[in-house]
């Protein structure tokens, strides 16, 4: 599947869907093929570990759950505030992202 989307791993992202609406975090991790991400601090769910080297006692820890990629919108590098995304040729002939919003390349 090589399928290109509008937000990686390391982008500001804006969640405009589900429990964590309205919030903003930091992209841990793209998973391509469920089309999900990673959002540092968001989609917290509870799970129950085995006891183990990091954890000798086991219990419960807090983690992130991936949320599906149509549920983020990547936030404006200068407005900061949710944008939707376009590519274009910049002036050495790469494609790059820019923010619709207020037109400026996303690095």
């Amino acid at each position: 599947m090589n399928v290109k989307f509008h937000v990686k791993k390391g982008d500001m992202v804006f969640v405009n869907a589900g429990n964590d609406k309205g919030k903003t975090g930091k992209i841990l991790r793209v998973d391509r093929k469920n089309m999900r991400a990673i959002v540092e601090g968001l989609n917290m769910v509870s799970k129950n570990t085995k006891p183990n080297a990091d954890n000798p006692q086991g219990g419960i820890i807090k983690q992130e759950a991936p949320i599906h990629i149509s549920n983020l919108q990547l936030v404006d590098p200068s407005k900061g505030g949710p944008t939707r995304i376009g590519r274009r040729l910049n002036d050495k002939g790469k494609l790059v992202r820019y923010a619709k919003k207020s037109g400026e390349e996303i690095k």
